[in-house]
């Protein structure tokens, strides 16, 4: 046992000395399914199982006195099929602990005695419940406990054997860019994470690359007047993940990715000035239905989110859309008013990943050579599309085609306001012919086509019907891709 214990430290001191690429080999696709949606999130992901190398419940935390406890019942339905499913696939099994209470976990981890009695804990957990391994998420951490938590992870290690020891971390730029036009304070280099010590202890190490808000002061000011509040800029995201990896193997490195948006209120001052406040966060039903409600197409950011503005009606929760009104319309307008009065006016802002922006996180990765991606999370509220795009992720780590991917068959109805990579595959169908074109320039036009299904797309859908005598205006599929319509198009997937 002693020279087991010695070889295994030797091989992956080994991996951090010598240069380590993923290139040759797998390209990793993980992802949580959070206790609070378990009914949707097991279902979302039981018949997508061959898609992903790793599944993640996330429903361990913490009480006071350090015990476990489990907040999803994993000893239940409908946890019970998905985890013997996904052994049957080969798929592993990690679930999360998760803690942020900055002060207790001080407390636990810098205490010998309940520091030791918490890694036994979780050892005995994994070997009664024959998971895979376990997932760390310590998060909010102070600089004090900096020591303390990785001599935790050295002894959970030690005692984790061949199980695998998954660290979920917070990420970090260059100071140059996080505090970009500002004094870098004297203490920006402390850090409650030992960058180099994870790298020992932890067989995979999660950036949560998500979340970026205001940090990066650099891509703020590259912005310029634009709006400027991703979940996650992909040139964000190459940032930690080119500072991190010099402590941290590539190897080791499985990207955070998001698949939630937030709703911001922003005020606008003179001068194209806003100030962000966070209002909530949301799943991509929740913003589809607010566009249509105030017939709005929400646009891809620059930085390759979807997104859209607009201004709450007062006093009533269905005002008529105005046709097709653009993604930053309400921005602009609250933007030149504060400008010509040297005033200020509020709007929404929402901004979220689709499945498109998660495809741009795929092949981020594949470029930087990291091990994969982590997806939080899968509670069936995500973006339908993004299973298209994870399922060819999977599997041999080779850098992204720059060609355009073959397009597959509609096998699905379609409607206003459905998202998915079959919506692209209308969208290039239709634009294929003059007559039934989304849009004659920008999203939605050849070459730029979408993954939403907006009115733009409806109009050009009743075009196509029309031409080819599938339906007209007063008949109950107008505008719908339905069984008809769908085998037309697919007839015409050759001149794509």
């Amino acid at each position: 046992m002693l020279m087991m214990k010695y070889l295994r430290f030797f091989l992956f001191a080994l991996v951090f000395v010598l240069p380590t690429s993923a290139s040759a080999a797998t390209f990793e696709v993980t992802g949580w399914i959070p206790y609070w949606r378990t009914a949707t999130g097991t279902a979302d992901v039981l018949p997508h199982l061959d898609a992903l190398t790793e599944i993640n419940p996330f429903v361990y935390t913490l009480k006071q006195d350090g015990t476990i406890v489990d907040n999803g019942n994993l000893d239940a339905e409908p946890w019970l099929s998905l985890v013997a499913e996904a052994k049957k696939k080969g798929v592993r099994v990690i679930p999360t602990i998760m803690s942020s209470n900055r002060e207790f976990l001080h407390r636990i981890l810098s205490d010998q005695k309940s520091r030791i009695a918490l890694e036994d804990d979780i050892a005995a957990l994994v070997k009664e419940k024959g998971f895979d391994g376990i997932d760390i998420d310590f998060e909010n951490k102070s600089a004090d406990t900096r020591e303390y938590f990785s001599t935790f992870l050295k002894g959970l290690y030690q005692r984790m054997g061949k199980k695998w020891v998954m660290c979920t971390i917070e990420t970090r730029i260059p100071n140059e860019d996080r505090y970009y036009g500002t004094d870098i304070p004297a203490d920006a280099n402390i850090y409650s994470n030992d960058l180099k010590e994870i790298n020992k202890y932890c067989d995979r190490v999660r950036l949560m690359a998500y979340d970026q808000q205001g940090i990066d002061l650099k891509l703020q000011a590259d912005a310029g007047a634009r709006l400027y509040a991703p979940v996650g800029d992909p040139a964000w995201v190459e940032k930690v993940v080119k500072h991190m990896s010099k402590d941290i193997a590539k190897s080791k490195i499985l990207i955070g990715v998001p698949t939630y948006g937030y709703e911001y209120a922003v005020t606008a001052y003179a001068n194209n000035q806003y100030v962000y406040d966070i209002l909530w966060t949301f799943n991509p039903g929740y913003a589809y239905p607010i566009a249509a409600q105030y017939g709005i197409t929400p646009e891809r950011a620059f930085w390759g989110e979807m997104a859209f503005s607009y201004v709450p009606v007062a006093g009533s929760s269905t005002p008529p859309a105005a046709g097709s009104v653009p993604a930053l319309a309400a921005a602009a307008a609250a933007s030149q008013i504060a400008t010509a009065q040297n005033t200020n006016l509020t709007f929404r802002y929402l901004v979220w990943p689709d499945a498109t922006s998660v495809q741009q996180r795929i092949d981020l990765a594949k470029k930087l050579g990291v091990r994969g991606i982590s997806v939080f999370k899968f509670d069936g509220g995500q973006d339908p599309g993004i299973w298209g795009v994870i399922a060819g992720a999977k599997g041999a780590n080779t850098p992204p085609s720059t060609g355009t991917p073959a397009a597959g068959a509609l096998k699905r109805g379609l409607d206003l306001g459905m998202t998915g990579e079959d919506v692209r595959t209308l969208q290039r169908i239709l634009n294929t012919d003059p007559d039934t074109r989304v849009s004659a320039s920008g999203v939605g036009s050849k070459g730029k086509e979408s993954t939403y299904f907006g009115a733009a797309t409806g109009a050009a859908v009743k075009k196509f019907q029309v031409k080819y005598g599938l339906a007209k205006a007063g008949d109950a599929g107008y505008g719908f891709v339905g069984p008809k319509t769908r085998a037309k198009l697919n007839s015409l997937l050759s001149s794509l």
